[in-house]
């Protein structure tokens, strides 16, 4: 338990309050009660649930509890492997084959063909509902501050991680972010309480008489991995579990699985090994996880307290995974499981209690869901499909597998036990994941493996747009006609060494 229970009502707390009870709707509320809905986000965070057994020794009881009155997807995956092409395509409710958008940047309404899409948070809005949003929804800064009132009524705090005198770690570009450690000494200093305690204040003050949208977006476990040292505590460097890695994991997977990640302030996994600093890390991300879950029950526990459990459909989700380890890399970045597996859960009105579904669904899926529960007209111009079916039987089959993108022409598609890769140059990963779960043997390959790629291809998107005008940050080409690759703007020599150390 962190070591101060009680919290500070700040001032961005009683901000939070007077914005909300300020805060109209753009038109009346329908005739008929629409359920509430609370929107929880966490940044960059994988399986590593209990819930989900990411992993042996994580802790992490309120997500438990919540996908304990709800229906846990087991089997969730993000549409990009990078924070503004996930969220970009989660609220546009459009993949990123089909916005153009790769990179860190631009946001949407800098997209021509986006600039009067109505996404999730704007429906809500013109539906009636008081919007609220707290921390990081969409991307940082992915918006202007004149573009905000047309997507939520009231835009809270959003803090940015504190940091330290000192860095903890010097990594190999030793970036400001690329951090991990116990910090701050008070959790009420940290900016997931900060952006809890708005959340909570915006549930407490939500008008009587119509429904709320909030949301509310976490930083962690995002680097820089920052927790109190109690929360370290209840991971002991002694006896910690490690992913399971093997030294030779990429030697069966195509060169171009490299571009997508070739040169990133995220270290490689030599780099922790040789510093002593894959345990610390390890260690890090469980802390920043269960940190993050308590101040997740601190948002539900304000729910129960307003007494709206029953009225409130809850949403929980990661914008995508992190390596810490495996196929010798950490972050994101990559098709493989370990960056496009994510925790998905409802709970309320319209989702079965103490559910699993194993089948394979995207976070595209959430917008046309919430539509579909709430009541609100269907969108034919939406890209996912609504939950609704799995959500009332967690057993009911899919139609659709689940895609993910990173940058043109690079995609998984994700069965209940298959992973298909295609990468821009043609090139293929195949795994069978209920003989191989760890994704260790590449069967691209193999001649027993290609009806099952050609299925399995047959689901690539048939769009695929180039990068839009101001991508930039993580955005990979190729060009077909003569092979040349690019990364962030500078050309990839195809003899170039592949960097063990981004130095």
């Amino acid at each position: 338990m962190p070591h101060r229970l009680s919290y500070r009502i700040g001032s961005a707390f009683l901000m939070a309050v007077a914005m909300l009870q300020s805060a109209t709707g753009a038109v009346e509320p329908p005739p008929a009660r629409r359920p509430n809905v609370l929107f929880i986000a966490a940044d960059d965070l994988n399986d590593w649930l209990h819930c989900l057994q990411g992993h042996p020794q994580v802790q992490t009881p309120h997500l438990d509890a919540l996908a304990a009155r709800g229906t846990l997807f087991t089997n969730a995956h993000c549409q990009a492997p990078l924070c503004n092409p996930s969220r970009s395509s989660l609220l546009t409710g459009l993949r990123p084959s089909t916005t153009g958008i790769y990179g860190l940047a631009p946001g949407i309404r800098r997209v021509a063909a986006l600039k009067q899409h109505v996404t999730l948070p704007q429906t809500f809005t013109q539906a009636g509902y008081t919007t609220a949003t707290f921390g990081k929804i969409y991307h940082d800064g992915s918006l202007a501050p004149e573009e905000h009132a047309t997507e939520f009524n009231t835009w809270g705090p959003a803090p940015g991680m504190g940091r330290p005198p000192r860095k903890f770690v010097h990594t190999p570009q030793d970036i400001a972010p690329m951090d991990w450690g116990p910090f701050p000494q008070d959790d009420s200093d940290q900016a997931d309480w900060k952006i809890a305690s708005a959340a909570v204040a915006a549930i407490a003050a939500a008008p009587k008489d119509k429904p709320f949208f909030i949301a509310c977006g976490f930083r962690l476990p995002h680097v820089p991995c920052y927790a109190s040292r109690p929360w370290f505590d209840k991971y002991p460097a002694e006896g910690l579990v490690f992913p399971l890695v093997r030294d030779d994991d990429r030697g069966d997977t195509p060169r171009f699985s490299w571009y997508l990640h070739w040169k990133l302030p995220e270290p490689r996994l030599k780099f922790l090994k040789e510093k002593g600093e894959w345990g610390p890390l390890v260690r890090a991300y469980l802390a920043s996880i269960s940190f993050m879950d308590s101040q997740v029950g601190r948002v539900l526990a304000a729910l129960t307290a307003r007494g709206q459990n029953d009225e409130t459909i809850v949403i929980f989700w990661s914008d995508h995974g992190w390596h810490l380890g495996e196929k010798l890399i950490t972050g994101k970045n990559s098709l493989w499981e370990r960056s496009t597996h994510v925790p998905l859960i409802f709970a309320g009105p319209g989702a079965a209690r103490g559910a699993r579904c194993p089948q394979p669904v995207e976070l595209l899926d959430i917008f046309p869901t919430l539509l579909d529960l709430c009541g609100l007209p269907p969108r034919t111009d939406l890209e996912g499909h609504s939950l609704r079916p799995q959500l009332e039987h967690a057993d009911a089959p899919r139609g659709w597998p689940a895609l993910t993108t990173h940058n043109q022409g690079n995609h998984a598609v994700r069965t209940l036990h298959e992973r298909y890769i295609r990468y821009a140059d043609g090139s293929e990963e195949y795994y069978d994941l209920a003989r191989d779960p760890q994704e260790w043997h590449n069967r691209a390959g193999d001649a027993d493996s290609a009806e099952a790629r050609r299925r399995l291809a047959a689901w690539l998107p048939q769009v695929n747009h180039a990068p839009v005008p101001g991508s930039a940050h993580r955005v990979l080409t190729y060009d077909p006609a003569t092979g040349a690759v690019t990364w962030e703007g500078q050309p990839v020599a195809g003899d170039a060494a592949i960097p063990e150390i981004d130095d």
